[in-house]
């Protein structure tokens, strides 16, 4: 039997190592092989398209949500604006309404009186009139 030398081994390695890489790069490229990737990557593509469908779908959604919400909320903004407009509308209304009655009774209470007595007389009602509005607000 003969000793191997370094460079005998090395070369044998060499070999071993270059017979390996052919047996598996045949088998890489083998047709079942590459039908089985194959049909693997387009399980894959498939799988990713439904995923961004959903996804595409899903935002569509919230978006169509939002567009809803902010629509919702205008028509509320709206209606509550046209509320207050309204109810700003009757105060002064009433308001105006409770001016010409008060007019009207100072006209009749006042009729007798001189005109320094019809001034004091409203300057008196004046301040008692402040004086209700004031005791109101507390």
């Amino acid at each position: 039997m003969k000793t191997l030398t370094l460079a005998d081994r090395l070369a044998a390695a060499r070999n071993a190592q270059k017979a390996q890489l052919e047996r598996a790069r045949a088998i890489a490229e083998s047709p079942e092989i590459v039908e089985r990737r194959k049909a693997r990557e387009a399980l894959v593509a498939a799988r990713n398209a439904r995923i961004a469908e959903r996804k595409a779908a899903e935002q569509a959604r919230k978006e169509r949500e939002a567009a809803e919400l902010a629509a919702l909320q205008a028509a509320e903004a709206a209606a509550r604006e046209a509320a207050l407009l309204a109810e700003l509308e009757a105060e002064e209304a009433r308001a105006a309404e409770r001016a010409e009655r008060e007019a009207a009774e100072r006209a009749i209470r006042y009729a007798g009186f001189t005109a320094a007595e019809a001034e004091r007389e409203a300057a008196l009602a004046a301040r008692r009139a402040a004086r209700k509005a004031k005791k109101r607000k507390r």
